[in-house]
């Protein structure tokens, strides 16, 4: 008799547990649901406010979510906040380092943009956009050899990429490979005929 009760009390409970839950998942979408549709005309404050009301620290995809809308809404300080909450939940998340990228870049904080990319290639050695990205960077800060090595790897998997024949073409010129330049720069014109700076590229080699 002891046991019988003891296994409708489990049943109870898990019924309830059930039911609870079952209410929150259907909470979120209601959130999230309303959160998409007030996104879509720009009301990305009372997008944020929706989703507010069902917030826990400890889901994923809220503060992803929360982590993208403050950065419509432009406040970036907020927007970071979220989107590491969402990192710490889940580190490998290569969605959530790019979505706080987007934060970073907006306050110009280049060296937590670094960062970010190079984390993001430490899990994804073949990222297109953090290893693009993070070459740019290293060019721009006269780091040639670094973003040649970055540019040379993606190259190899996408050969007819205009920003990558574009921007390794400038790797090599500045490290005097003028021959390889002159190649590169002549392929990206293939795919952007009469690009200015492959054409600026090119009339330094003469």
């Amino acid at each position: 008799m002891q046991i019988l009760k003891q296994t409708i009390i489990l049943a109870i409970i898990a019924i309830q547990t059930l039911c609870c839950a079952a209410q929150t998942d259907a909470s979120l979408q209601k959130s999230f649901s309303e959160s998409y549709n007030l996104e879509y005309y720009k009301k990305y404050g009372e997008a944020i406010n929706a989703l507010d009301k069902v917030y826990r620290a400890d889901h994923y995809e809220t503060n992803l979510r929360l982590g993208w809308l403050c950065l419509l809404n432009k406040t970036y300080s907020q927007s970071v906040s979220y989107y590491q909450k969402a990192i710490d939940l889940k580190p490998y998340s290569v969605e959530a380092k790019l979505g706080i990228v987007k934060a970073l870049s907006a306050q110009e904080n280049w060296d937590k943009v670094t960062a970010q990319y190079q984390a993001i290639l430490d899990i994804d050695d073949k990222n297109y956009t953090a290893g693009y990205w993070l070459g740019v960077i290293n060019y721009n800060r006269k780091k040639y050899e670094p973003a040649t090595k970055l540019f040379e790897k993606l190259l190899n998997l996408y050969p007819f990429d205009y920003d990558l024949n574009h921007m390794l073409a400038w790797c090599y010129l500045n490290a005097g490979r003028n021959n390889e330049a002159k190649i590169l720069f002549n392929k990206a014109l293939l795919i952007k005929p009469a690009d200015a700076s492959c054409l600026a590229g090119l009339e330094k080699i003469k």
